[in-house]
């Protein structure tokens, strides 16, 4: 069997391990690739062992990859189980896998999963206007395994903790009261660590059309990963659907939204539905200092000096605001509109948000805002 087999044999198996409830995105996917050349694949217990490591984060999981594992192994044809190098010049584990000389290290890099190469290349990095049904499927399916690694902050409350650096004088005094009043026990304290709350914006108005279906996608996945967020919707008037969008089911979660929301596809009153937020949902979610994302192209058909004032009023009850312009990802986009005009001295991040690429970038950013409130 090829190299190339085994690579379709490996992403069968990421295929197969992701239909059964687990997470395997594409990076891992070829970092199971890449631990193969590391171990000697004959072993069974070490190619099994290098993949559990790779793929198993839930000890339920276990029984579900031994026996995806089970159908992996038993696929591998002989010849990939020994080595091709009669003399053995290599070390054992570089030479069982029967791939040095053949492919090189970057077909390894490039791995991904069952749609291989092509998801990663093709799919991730077109718009989403132009992917067909298939397409789009896939291009959901890596939107929602995308991996988030947010980043905590420090809170202005104080904790007790045994490893803090300030002292905590009124726990120590309390303490110096009884049997151990004559050897005080000194007590410490540090910052609360927190995650800063997401809140999520999405434009569902005619412009919008061929991204917003989408990026509830996204706003779905944010849910399952984040421990604070919130979702709204506007068109002609803002909508908030962050209860549906707490369904596990993404599909469920989708036509929850749908029949909540009115007014798909229809105009655009962007500063009328930032009023609406701002009268309403600030005070109780603007605590903390949240991230704000909005999707939407800025195309406005409302005032714009009432989307200015309540743009800025807006950014200035919140941590960072970050606005998505799927026509920012084009190379000879200026944002003109006399939308996006009124918003963009208000606005922290004006990221591209018209492929799979595009929202990994949204992800990092988003990964990357810590700090405490300005």
């Amino acid at each position: 069997m090829s190299a190339g087999l085994l690579i379709d044999q490996l992403s069968q198996f990421a295929g197969a391990l992701r239909g059964r409830g687990l997470v395997v995105t594409a990076d891992q996917t070829a970092d199971m690739a890449r631990s193969l050349r590391l171990v000697d694949i004959a072993k069974r217990s070490q190619a099994e062992a290098s993949l559990q490591a790779l793929t198993v984060t839930d000890p339920s999981h276990i029984p579900i990859f031994k026996e995806e594992f089970e159908r992996f192994f038993h696929r591998l044809s002989p010849p990939m189980l020994v080595s091709r190098n009669p003399d053995k010049t290599e070390s054992s584990s570089g030479a069982s896998l029967g791939l040095r000389g053949s492919v090189g290290s970057e077909e390894f890099d490039s791995v991904s999963d069952r749609a291989g190469a092509s998801a990663v290349e093709t799919i991730s990095k077109r718009d989403f206007s132009e992917l067909d049904d298939d397409d789009l499927a896939e291009a959901r399916r890596l939107i929602m395994t995308m991996l988030w690694h947010p980043t905590d902050y420090r809170t202005r409350r104080w904790a007790r903790s045994p490893h803090g650096r300030r002292p905590d004088m009124r726990r120590t005094l309390r303490r110096a009261v009884g049997p151990e009043g004559d050897m005080m026990m000194m007590s410490w304290k540090e910052r609360n660590r927190k995650q800063r709350p997401l809140v999520i914006i999405a434009d569902i108005s005619g412009s919008m059309e061929a991204y917003s279906d989408i990026f509830l996608v996204f706003a779905h996945a944010a849910q399952r990963r984040l421990r604070d967020v919130e979702v709204f919707t506007f068109s002609t008037h803002l909508s908030r659907i962050t209860e549906e969008m707490r369904r596990r089911d993404t599909k469920a979660a989708l036509q929850s939204a749908a029949a909540r929301v009115t007014g798909w596809s229809g105009g655009t009153q962007i500063g009328e539905a930032l009023a609406e937020w701002n009268r309403h949902w600030s005070r109780r979610l603007a605590r903390g200092g949240p991230v704000v994302l909005i999707l939407s192209d800025g195309w406005d058909c409302g005032d714009p000096e009432l989307l200015r004032t309540e743009m800025a009023r807006l950014a200035r009850s919140v941590h960072d605001v970050v606005w998505l312009n799927p026509l920012a990802a084009r190379e000879t986009y200026q944002p003109l509109t006399r939308g996006m005009q009124a918003v963009l001295p208000h606005v922290d991040h004006l990221l591209p948000a018209a492929s799979v690429s595009d929202f990994q970038g949204v992800v990092r950013i988003l990964d990357s805002i810590t700090g405490a409130r300005p």
